[in-house]
């Protein structure tokens, strides 16, 4: 039993590159993987909560690196691309999960808001998509997670820009599953349900607006962090190696409504 759960979750060897890594979504996901065995580099803008998600999974026994950096600066994106890989070598797992939310009416929305939400959200994912990507298929192997929201298949909560963004990401997992799935890299979406996170803090700030979204789910809860490591673990490793161009949601059956 135990080598043959071994064998289809183990991601013992692997090296995974998570961006937005020292919180959320993020850190759960990288702690998953590296749990599982995987060697993790993780990537944030704020130094100090960097080192702070650095030293928790340490404390997990998981190898780590880090890079401090903003997915929104083209020269760090660059940096993030000539340094992952010189840590404990090829990135194998790539999760692009880092993400900002300017949460504003779309009529509110300005050039500047739009040019930041893009580059972070979309453009970031497609240049380490390319990057990264080539390398994993002239291996013959590798896995690419993109993280999506509810606003990648309906409008929700002041979607704006974020949602063009969240749209875009499910097409951007399609096309890079169409490039290098024959060459054995597994691109797939997930979809999170509304999660208690920090990117989501503006969001429960208003009163009731968390129990009103509970209620819409079918579980009877919002979502958690800790909600997304089995998906991370399977989508990252041998058991799914046949799932590639999906989005899968992890939502407490909110999309389902």
């Amino acid at each position: 039993m135990t080598v043959y759960l071994g064998d289809l979750f183990s991601l013992s060897g692997r090296v995974a590159l998570v961006t937005g890594g020292s919180s959320g979504i993020g850190y759960a996901i990288a702690e998953a993987l590296g749990r599982a065995g995987a060697t993790v580099v993780i990537t944030a803008r704020r130094p100090a909560q960097l080192a702070e998600a650095a030293t928790r999974l340490r404390d997990h026994g998981v190898t780590t690196a880090t890079i401090s950096a903003d997915l929104g600066d083209p020269a760090d994106v660059t940096r993030i691309c000539d340094q992952a890989a010189t840590f404990h070598g090829d990135i194998d797992i790539l999760v692009n999960n880092a993400a900002n939310n300017i949460r504003r009416p779309m009529n509110d929305l300005t050039a500047d808001d739009y040019q930041q939400t893009m580059a972070v959200n979309l453009t970031a994912p497609y240049l380490l998509g390319q990057h990264f990507g080539p390398r994993m298929a002239g291996r013959g192997w590798g896995r690419i997670i993109n993280i999506g929201s509810q606003q990648s298949i309906s409008a929700f909560g002041d979607s704006g820009v974020y949602g063009v963004s969240k749209a875009a990401i499910t097409g951007l997992t399609r096309s890079q599953a169409e490039a290098w799935s024959s060459h054995g890299v597994c691109v797939n979406t997930i979809i999170p349900g509304f999660v208690l996170t920090p990117l989501t803090e503006p969001a429960q700030a208003i009163p009731g607006r968390t129990e009103a979204l509970a209620a819409r789910t079918m579980t009877g809860r919002n979502g958690i962090p800790a909600d997304f490591a089995g998906a991370a673990v399977l989508l990252a490793g041998q058991a799914g190696a046949y799932i590639t161009g999906q989005t899968l949601c992890v939502d407490g059956g909110f999309s389902v409504h």
